[in-house]
């Protein structure tokens, strides 16, 4: 896959998925106003994506008009438990530049798995992706939706219950077709 199909694949899972299931209700703003940022690192390793990862952050301080960003690593900490222990790095990172309060990483894998759940369950989608990747999003425009939604207790619980509703083969079938959709 080149990048351009990559990023194609990665804005159908958005559009499809996330915004389709409503299963981040703030994302549907910045879909249609374009201020989500899809790029694609070329790391090979960890060391190479947290080089990718502060130069995302660094372009966020820098650009404003740019809400949240997805930084997709195909090729970088593949492995869904290499993965989440990356994400210590990623905290480590965030800290040591400034960061903290700044930005919120938000994590998204394609085996994506919560503790306590079975590699098969529905729930599981709600962080499952096309292609691992690092979602960076600003936090005071985070605690701004968070006011103006309500009650974002009740998310993640409506999330659940709509994801066993669909079922894992379909949501499967549903994040396989992101992938249909970006092959001609």
């Amino acid at each position: 896959m080149n990048t351009e199909q990559i990023v194609t694949i990665t804005q159908n899972w958005v559009e499809q998925l996330v915004v389709g299931l409503n299963l981040c209700p703030f994302a549907r703003a910045e879909l249609v106003n374009q201020r989500i940022r899809f790029e694609v690192t070329q790391a090979t390793d960890e060391s190479g994506l947290l080089v990718a990862l502060k130069a995302e952050l660094l372009l966020l301080d820098q650009q404003p008009g740019v809400e949240t960003s997805l930084l997709i690593h195909p090729q970088a900490v593949t492995e869904f438990g290499d993965y989440n222990q990356f994400l210590n790095l990623v905290d480590d990172l965030v800290e040591a530049g400034g960061w903290q309060g700044v930005y919120q990483v938000a994590s998204f894998h394609p085996d994506y798995q919560f503790g306590g759940t079975e590699p098969g369950d529905a729930e599981n989608y709600t962080n499952r992706s096309p292609y691992p990747m690092l979602h960076l999003l600003r936090e005071a425009s985070l605690e701004r939706a968070i006011e103006d939604f309500g009650d974002t207790e009740q998310i993640p619980e409506r999330n659940i219950e709509l994801l066993e509703q669909i079922g894992s083969q379909r949501l499967a079938a549903l994040l396989a077709a992101c992938f249909d959709s970006a092959s001609g």
